[in-house]
């Protein structure tokens, strides 16, 4: 385990991480904002920020899409601390390209870079792109063949593999293993075909907002699967954090941001959020997560980080003792709530591990 829990945050790429509607919180994907927002996030402490990568707004196809990759360089040449995390699916690039990308903002960050792994599920990018989706089981063939041959090029090793979908012949790149032997590898899923991979090629393993009990249930089935001649594999978690001084602020803040999102849903022009519309429906976590109320990106506040200072922050370290290790979060309106977060809660977590370390 981490000496503590790490926060992070989610770089606003989209241009929102709730309501399209949010007075106090305007849609805005813009580079300007991204930079100012991951920059106060370095100095507010937080230690590491996730940018998703679409083509396209899944939020609604004309609204603006902040570039991943493109951002994660930038952002890697103007941050000193925070990890830089740039998500990828696998599908829209050959492996051996984008490690060769992400090598490069390893150097340019100094060894703070990070790949999130995501075996896509939002229909329209590909399939609209031209570039196609192939099914979800298959999607994992190609993703573990994929994933496989990236991991060892970041490592620096001469690779040779002949599978179903990539053949690579001695083949090697550099420079590599400047500041560490290679940049670290996230994963995001919770299919059988999801834990399989993270167990076998990931370092961490990102699970969406859910219940202590499931989220138990998985961890536990993730760490009986083979894992070799790898570290053990971590856990983070997404979460939409709601949080007050009391109980009853915090209520009717949550109550707002429902009545927000319903307003989103009630809307019938071309910025309409897409995401229940558009996803696979064979993928079994977003089959899951349609059915499951929250605000937020990726279960957002099923993972419980709703109520007072206190409330949230002993929430957060009992995520930490079932080995939740990497919280990203997301806010409404995200600088104010994050600074809030950075204030209120983080030291009231330090605070509550301070006392069980003495405890034990």
């Amino acid at each position: 385990m981490t000496a503590r829990p790490r926060f992070g945050v989610w770089a606003n790429v989209h241009g929102t991480m709730a309501a399209l509607g949010h007075p106090d919180d305007p849609v805005d994907a813009s580079w300007k904002r991204v930079r100012d927002q991951v920059l106060l996030a370095e100095r507010l402490g937080f230690d590491t920020t996730l940018i998703a990568q679409h083509t396209m707004n899944p939020l609604g196809e004309h609204l603006d899409q902040l570039d991943a990759w493109s951002a994660a360089a930038a952002l890697a040449a103007l941050t000193e601390r925070i990890e830089i995390i740039a998500a990828i699916k696998p599908s829209i690039i050959h492996p051996t390209i984008l490690a060769k990308q992400a090598q490069g903002i390893e150097e340019i960050s100094a060894g703070r870079f990070a790949v999130n792994v995501v075996n896509a599920w939002w229909i329209p990018d590909l399939e609209r792109s031209g570039i196609g989706m192939l099914e979800h089981g298959e999607r994992y063939v190609y993703g573990t063949e994929w994933l496989h041959v990236l991991r060892r090029l970041l490592a620096g090793e001469r690779t040779t593999f002949d599978g179903k979908y990539f053949h690579i012949d001695e083949f090697e790149l550099h420079p590599v293993g400047t500041h560490r032997p290679r940049p670290r590898i996230y994963l995001g899923g919770e299919s059988s075909q999801a834990r399989d991979l993270a167990a076998a090629e990931a370092d961490v393993l990102f699970l969406n907002g859910q219940s202590a009990e499931e989220a138990r249930a998985l961890i536990e089935d993730v760490r009986r699967r083979p894992r070799a001649g790898l570290d053990p594999l971590r856990f983070g978690m997404a979460a939409f954090v709601v949080t007050a001084p009391t109980a009853r602020e915090a209520a009717e803040s949550m109550q707002y941001h429902w009545e927000l999102q319903r307003l989103d849903q009630g809307r019938t022009d071309d910025v309409t959020a897409t995401f229940g519309r558009d996803t696979d429906p064979a993928s079994p976590m977003w089959q899951r997560l349609g059915a499951l109320p929250h605000v937020g990106p990726n279960g957002g506040t099923a993972a419980g980080l709703v109520g007072d200072y206190d409330t949230v922050a002993q929430r957060i370290v009992d995520w930490y003792g079932e080995g939740i290790e990497t919280f990203m979060l997301a806010f409404q309106p995200f600088e104010a709530e994050m600074e809030r977060f950075a204030a209120e809660i983080a030291p009231r977590v330090d605070r509550l591990l301070q006392k069980v370390k003495v405890a034990s």
